[in-house]
């Protein structure tokens, strides 16, 4: 697996990728990414939390053209469309995300999604390992 993109806000745990946010300590509030100051109430008590990988897809919707560099550094005529999406940590946060899936025909709001990490090319062209959301099949036969 290659490195993580940045340790700031995931980490590998037992070989699975983790995303890691922040809980205030004033409030409970939890934000991803974490901040130095709670947004809810200000307050600078805020402690690492690490979030659920599973939630819920709450809104999604296609990237048809390359995002600005950076953070992508392929070509224009490498670019392939990905979906993006907001995917919610039932109790603790919503989270945007790349998502595995880019069909919309196998995409729905109130979908289970698991956290997966796609590998992305950085700047000096090596392979990073990033965030993403997958539908989550095991339930299904």
């Amino acid at each position: 697996m290659a490195e993580v993109i940045d340790p700031g806000i995931m980490e590998v745990v037992d070989g699975r990728l983790r995303l890691v946010g922040g809980r205030c300590g004033a409030c409970g509030e939890i934000e991803f990414p974490r901040r130095p100051s709670c947004r809810a109430c200000g307050g600078l008590d805020i402690t690492r939390a690490p979030l659920a990988d599973q939630g819920v897809l709450w809104s999604w919707t296609v990237q048809r053209f390359p995002p600005p560099s950076p953070p992508y550094f392929g070509g224009a005529d490498e670019f392939e469309p990905f979906g993006v999406g907001y995917v919610e940590l039932p109790g603790e946060v919503i989270v945007e995300a790349r998502l595995t899936e880019s069909d919309p025909e196998r995409l729905w709001i109130g979908m289970p999604m698991v956290l997966s990490g796609v590998d992305v090319v950085t700047e000096i062209g090596e392979l990073a390992r990033t965030f993403a959301f997958a539908p989550d099949r095991r339930g299904e036969r």
